[in-house]
């Protein structure tokens, strides 16, 4: 998917669980006694208390193969980029610790939630639902956070970590996504070029029309800069009112801080006065 580039400091994580082992039966750095380990035959059992004439092989060092330790595997891009590191407790205490308010999503002011999942950019159904829901002020600016959770029977498992802005005046429907992603329900989006070919590379503009303020949102050389220094992991869409940001994810409080420096960019150009 993407080649390695400078990342967001929030992408600096810790081993992920990915690095695959070799289960301990496959291998294993013991080896079966020589001729110099076995005691000479001799009349008789052991003496009391002595050791066995050969003491069994050493149990193998986890991880160790036929030749040695073996090195973990390295993460490739699609799991470097969308691996799980959601962590509802720390973006919740992270929430109250500056203020914000958290709310399970179910009530009347959660409503526009659900218009906001609908038209996301990923595949939503009937299983996903907005949760864990932070509301709060990053600087000036007015921001939701929640997670969009997939519900099967027990289960509810955050499949994407979505923050997002209320708009103080209408703009068209855009959509703001990596160039390398697949996308679906582009039909009648215009692609709208920055005119800056390195970021048009990475990131494309579409939009239900061709205006002053989606232009402007393209020729922003701050926004330009902000996204070109991060992983192509997120996307960005309008809809009931908000500009929002979404990445396949769980909600952390460093996830939290990097939707809202990127938002903040662009809300300022969607609306000048801000």
């Amino acid at each position: 998917m993407s080649s390695p580039r400078d990342r967001d400091p929030f992408d600096d994580r810790p081993d992920d669980g990915t690095g695959w082992r070799e289960p301990r039966h496959l291998g294993g750095e013991g080896a079966n006694p020589g001729p110099d380990d076995v005691a000479p035959a001799g009349p008789g059992p052991d003496a009391p208390g002595e050791p066995p004439p050969w003491a069994p092989p050493p149990a193998p060092t986890p991880g160790a193969g036929l030749f040695g330790p073996r090195r973990p595997r390295t993460p490739g891009a699609v799991e470097e980029v969308f691996a799980y590191q959601g962590d509802l407790v720390g973006a919740q205490a992270w929430a109250l610790q500056n203020g914000w308010t958290v709310s399970d999503g179910t009530g009347p002011e959660d409503a526009v939630l659900a218009d906001l999942v609908a038209s996301a950019p990923f595949r939503a159904h009937k299983d996903h639902r907005p949760a864990g829901v932070l509301r709060g002020r990053y600087g000036t600016l007015d921001l939701v956070a929640f997670d969009v959770v997939y519900t099967s029977g027990r289960y509810r498992v955050p499949q994407y970590a979505v923050t997002a802005a209320p708009l103080l005046t209408p703009v068209p429907y855009l959509r703001l996504s990596p160039a390398r992603l697949w996308k679906h329900r582009t039909g009648g989006l215009v692609p709208v070029p920055s005119g800056d070919q390195a970021f048009d590379a990475r990131w494309q503009l579409l939009a239900a029309e061709d205006g002053p303020s989606v232009r402007a949102l393209a020729g922003d050389p701050a926004v330009r800069g902000l996204l070109l220094g991060t992983d192509d992991g997120d996307e960005f869409w309008t809809a009931a009112g908000h500009l929002a940001a979404v990445r396949p994810d769980g909600h952390r409080p460093q996830l939290i801080e990097h939707h809202a420096r990127l938002l903040s960019a662009m809300v300022r150009v969607l609306h000048p006065v801000w």
